[in-house]
């Protein structure tokens, strides 16, 4: 007979290490000649990015020991930082990377004895110099790429370009050997994509206060020896028309996926053509996604005219679209969610895949054959998997009978049953952005808390990617509103129907998820207790007062209003304003290296709550950024929170430290 035991008090294989271990995903997939590369997560190494290659005879080797850190800071989030080239000869591939600690673009051949050698300088003026996104010439003298160039100390004083780097190393202690290939008329920019005659570049842009989500520009100029690209206009885009990728497929064809018709979809503008043709229109399914980092791919052109595409709504599969005819097959397996990254090799298509049941793995699609199959970084289950959640894909009914997503996982452990006559306690999980998404994946942070007896409900609220743009679109001007509103319906529809404790409900979230988590305890009477990630919690500093980065530092003009025209709205919304509201236990988490969050958010809402009698815990982890990376800040920030689900919601658990509460 199976133990009985209360929900939260069970116990489980799924520990905090084991969670931690598993954080993050692969991430920029190419190719080298025949191998495949990516980048991989390592939090036992300090949370650094290893660039890892998968050698003719299927190992996986890391390309550089630690302390190198592939990694970009452009625009923050960073973006594309390597690219890598087979040269003949026997020479041994060549590979170009970001080194995160300085930031420099670095030359190495790993089937060398030389260590990397660097080709840009170290700039001393603010946040320096950074790069991303980078593209071999096919010349085999530069290579091209986004330059983010620090002119002052603020987090504005900042110009992007695309720049020519020079391999022979002249630049290295020579600004002056970089050639910028664009102006700066425009504040963001991504990496150029070459046409196949190498005659065209193609790439994109947009200005403040616009977010790559809300519009964006294909630019396209001719490719001129020694000099910028001439020629340079717009041929698609606008300021209400978001195209998150532009490429070139084999025959000159201009590709690019734009949400004019209300998803992102594919279109191509053939060679000569003054408009694009919509190549899956009337589908009512994302072929893009939201611009995070640079360099971002969601479909990928083929030498033989075919284009691998991710798309789907709420979940994701790899496709191969045939452009003449419209056609689209799905490759088979068992992935509900694509990483936007691809790369091909000939026939072969290479992506990062992940499903309910398996971690994000590498995966290659053979074209020839509809063959899909695991080639690297494989999820082994590191318990067996009948500990796993099993999620339910619910649609809920929110105000104004407004749909709301979610993904609802039970509690869940084979060796233990509740007591027939007990609700389980829940936790609903608001995801980050805003402007992003929850994927159906395995998540073992996830199957921590439900193997212990802990529901956990991810709502994709209004405003989510991954349902087109006008359900994007409800939390314009509505941040602080649509998304409490949609994440206190799932979790009383949950509790209506019998499925959670009313009593023991909790909200947790990161970053704008971390908003989200603070305002509902602010303006709800929903939630028994909170964990707050390095959130946005004073909107008046925030964005253009200079307290976040370049990038989102207009992002509130779209999600609140502009200050100038709603200056009260400011205030109103954010949790700082109202701690007189607040009256159930927290948890904030914090990283004191974080320049999107920084710290100072944290510290000021702390000082007004203190002496008010509500329980609340601080932790502030040095050297974490913006999401946390090192396995031990993990491990701590997870045993934490189900410290404090325990102590709120009177669970008796032994297995985690108790969390020490400030009044």
């Amino acid at each position: 007979m199976v133990p009985t035991g209360p929900y939260g008090t069970w116990p489980s294989p799924i520990e905090a290490g084991l969670a931690a271990a598993h954080d993050g995903l692969p991430e920029f997939v190419g190719t080298v000649g025949d191998e495949v590369w990516w980048t991989a997560p390592r939090p036992a190494e300090g949370g650094r990015r290893a660039l890892v290659r998968r050698t003719a005879d299927g190992a996986e080797v890391s390309v550089l020991p630690a302390p190198w850190n592939v990694r970009s800071r452009v625009v923050e989030y960073g973006g594309q930082p390597w690219a890598g080239t087979a040269r003949d000869g026997g020479a041994g591939p060549l590979v170009v990377f970001c080194h995160f600690p300085d930031q420099r673009l670095y030359a190495y051949e790993p089937d060398g004895d030389a260590p990397p050698r660097p080709l840009t300088p170290v700039s001393a003026t603010g946040g320096g110099l950074r790069w991303a996104d980078p593209v071999f010439h096919p010349d085999g003298t530069e290579v091209w790429c986004v330059l983010e160039e620090y002119t002052g100390e603020g987090p504005g004083d900042v110009r992007r370009v695309i720049a020519a780097v020079p391999l022979d190393g002249s630049a290295a202690g020579d600004r002056t050997a970089i050639r910028e290939l664009t102006d700066d008329r425009h504040r963001f920019v991504t990496g150029p994509r070459l046409s196949p005659d190498g005659r065209k570049a193609a790439w994109l842009a947009w200005d403040h206060p616009l977010m790559p989500w809300d519009g964006t520009l294909v630019m396209t100029g001719d490719v001129v020896d020694g000099g910028p690209f001439a020629s340079v206009t717009p041929v698609a885009g606008a300021v209400d028309e978001s195209v998150c990728q532009v490429d070139w497929a084999s025959d000159g064809s201009l590709l690019y996926a734009s949400d004019r018709g209300g998803w992102w979809e594919p279109y191509r503008q053939a060679p000569g053509a003054t408009t694009a043709t919509a190549l899956c229109a009337g589908r009512e399914e994302e072929f893009g996604g939201p611009l995070w980092k640079v360099g971002l791919r969601w479909f990928q052109p083929l030498d033989s005219g075919l284009v691998a595409v991710i798309h789907g709504k709420g979940t994701t599969a790899l496709g191969i679209l045939d452009p003449e005819t419209g056609e689209l097959v799905d490759a088979a397996g068992p992935w509900t969610e694509w990483a936007p990254t691809l790369a091909a090799h000939g026939s072969r298509v290479f992506g990062v895949a992940a499903s309910p049941r398996s971690g994000y793995e590498v995966v290659e699609l053979d074209t020839g054959t509809g063959r899909a199959r695991v080639i690297g970084a494989a999820h082994d289950d590191p318990v067996d998997p009948v500990y796993y959640p099993e999620p339910q894909l619910r649609t809920f009914t929110g105000l104004d009978d407004r749909e709301i997503h979610a993904h609802v996982y039970p509690p869940h452990n084979p060796d233990t049953v509740a007591p027939d006559d007990e609700l389980p306690p829940y936790v609903v999980w608001a995801h980050g952005g805003p402007t992003g998404r929850a994927p159906l994946v395995l998540d073992l942070e996830i199957a921590y808390f439900t193997s212990r007896g802990i529901g956990v409900a991810e709502v994709n609220y209004g405003g989510s990617t991954g349902y087109g743009r006008a359900y994007r679109e409800r939390l314009r001007e509505q941040w602080g509103v649509v998304d409490v509103e949609d994440c206190a319906a799932v979790a009383r529809a949950l509790a209506a129907e019998g499925t959670a404790d009313p009593a023991r409900l909790a909200i947790r979230g990161g970053s704008a998820g971390g908003w989200t988590a603070a305002a509902s305890l602010a303006t709800t009477d929903v939630y028994a207790c909170a964990a707050i990630r390095y959130p946005v919690l004073d909107l008046e500093a925030w964005g253009t007062a200079g307290e976040t980065h370049d990038f989102e530092s207009h992002y509130l003009e779209s999600l609140v209003g502009p200050l100038a025209e709603v200056p009260a709205r400011y205030q109103e919304r954010s949790p700082l304003s109202h701690v007189d509201w607040i009256d159930a236990p927290f948890l904030l988490l914090q990283g004191l290296d974080d320049l999107v969050c920084p710290p100072a958010q944290s510290e000021r809402f702390l000082a007004r709550m203190a002496g008010r009698g509500v329980p609340h815990a601080y932790l502030a982890f040095a050297g974490e950024e913006h999401g946390f990376r090192r396995a031990e800040t993990l491990v701590r920030a997870l045993e934490s929170e189900l410290a404090l689900y325990a102590q709120t919601f009177g669970i008796s658990r032994l297995d985690v430290p108790p969390l020490e509460m400030n009044k």
